[in-house]
């Protein structure tokens, strides 16, 4: 069996944890308030759910997936995630999260900037283009038809391997744009953000995608 380690609750977490339990994976939740505010979404869960602090849910993961807002990845327990395939589902808002020069001149990427924050890490971009409500409502077996497909980007390809294993085994085909560079290809306002795509509609919305700089 393998443990998702989810470091944040909101949204995006909360689904994958539900996705998690309901695809019999064990499931270590946290968020930055404390397990005991987790309470009522463990118990919707059930046993394969426990609550914890994000150092512990790190420790425990085998996989591990970080959600939380990009202007608090200095928080992340960097120690617990050494060596940890990290999953990144974030998306850079700058009214939320201030304005990031090397962002806003897209001379990085989200993905790159967790990667630099977590040397001993292996990052994995996946999830940041679905809304949180399709996650639990879109994923269908494998093989269905017109089954919808998600994009990862990673450096490592064991680890591109492993969460193309995990989004398959939750309903999901992939898309892998290669490299964490390449993560722009899926960020806000373009083609393959937010619509259910099938993996050859998404190829190609990717492969359409153009910068922000060049419109």
């Amino acid at each position: 069996m393998t443990t998702l380690g989810i470091i944040g609750a909101g949204n995006i977490g909360s689904q994958l944890a539900r996705l998690g339990v309901a695809n019999g994976y064990d499931v270590v939740l946290s968020n930055s308030r404390g397990p005991e505010t987790l309470s009522t979404l463990i118990g919707e869960l059930g046993p394969r759910a426990r609550a914890a602090t994000p150092a512990e849910a790190a420790t425990a993961g085998d996989l591990v997936v970080v959600t939380i807002p990009l202007n608090q990845i200095h928080t992340l327990p960097t120690a617990e995630l050494a060596g940890k395939v990290v999953i990144d589902t974030n998306n850079y808002y700058p009214e939320r999260d201030g304005d990031i020069a090397a962002l806003d001149t897209e001379s990085t990427t989200t993905a790159e900037l967790l990667r630099d924050r977590l040397p001993e890490s292996t990052i994995v971009k996946a999830f940041n283009h679905i809304y949180a409500a399709d996650l639990t409502e879109h994923g269908l077996p494998a093989g269905s038809p017109n089954r919808r497909a998600l994009v990862i980007a990673s450096d490592d390809a064991p680890a591109a391997t492993a969460v193309t294993a995990l989004l398959d085994s939750i309903g999901y085909d992939t898309v892998n744009v290669g490299a964490l560079s390449e993560g722009w290809r899926i960020q806000r306002d373009t083609p393959g953000y937010g619509p259910r795509l099938n993996a050859a509609e998404l190829q190609e919305a990717t492969t359409a995608a153009v910068r922000y700089r060049d419109q």
